[in-house]
């Protein structure tokens, strides 16, 4: 049976305008952390571990003779291996590589080639996992945060006026995406070199993406 005297229940369309803002900040590293490593291969394990031992202090009291706070150098890893050879399908014994290594974070970015050439002169023999940072990576990202949502705002302004549509000016949503850390990675090996070791430092891109919805 059908009722034609009731009135039919309409819902409002709500129209919407869906935009992505993005905003970028280029800063410079205030940090960079890397790792040095000393490597020594020996038939007894005592011996190998004792001169790996030796090594590495010197190595150590070289950083901090640097003034590189002593709460800024620490043990990343330390193995002991055994080493063989494989000669004609047997497996002879050759010995023991002990392996010790420093995770050392430098407050003052230039002086990155410097600690790296201390350390291989006092006997590190690898150096790798350089890392450039911030300190205070959320403030720099809150910047780029400011800039996505601007970004997002003139572009749903844009829109509006050229379709001629009455924008209202506060977002009914907005959605923050998520980032990666704002990092630089890039990984060096070095040998003994009279030569001064260049790092070139480059700038950290701290990003920010925002969805905002405008209803219109």
């Amino acid at each position: 049976m059908l009722y034609s005297g009731i009135p039919s229940l309409s819902v409002p369309m709500v129209r919407v305008i869906t935009v992505t803002g993005s905003g970028v900040v280029e800063t410079m590293p205030n940090y960079v952390q890397l790792q040095v490593e000393v490597r020594t291969e020996g038939e007894e394990v005592q011996q190998t571990q004792r001169e790996n031992a030796e090594i590495m202090n010197r190595v150590i009291q070289s950083l901090l003779a640097l003034n590189i706070p002593r709460e800024n150098i620490q043990t990343a890893a330390f193995n002991i291996f055994p080493q063989y050879d494989y000669i004609e399908g047997k497996q002879l014994f050759r010995g023991y590589e002990v392996t010790n290594a420093l995770t050392v974070k430098i407050p003052d970015v230039e002086k990155a080639g410097i600690v790296i050439d201390t350390a291989v002169a006092s006997g590190a023999n690898s150096v790798s996992s350089i890392r450039f940072g911030l300190d205070n990576p959320e403030l720099v990202y809150q910047q780029a945060l400011q800039r996505a949502l601007h970004n997002a705002q003139t572009k749903a302004q844009t829109i509006a006026q050229t379709m001629k549509l009455a924008l209202y000016s506060q977002p009914i949503s907005i959605v923050e995406e998520q980032q990666n850390g704002p990092e630089l990675y890039k990984t060096l090996s070095v040998a003994r070199s009279q030569m001064a070791t260049p790092i070139e430092q480059g700038e950290i891109s701290v990003s920010a993406t925002v969805t905002v919805k405008y209803q219109y």
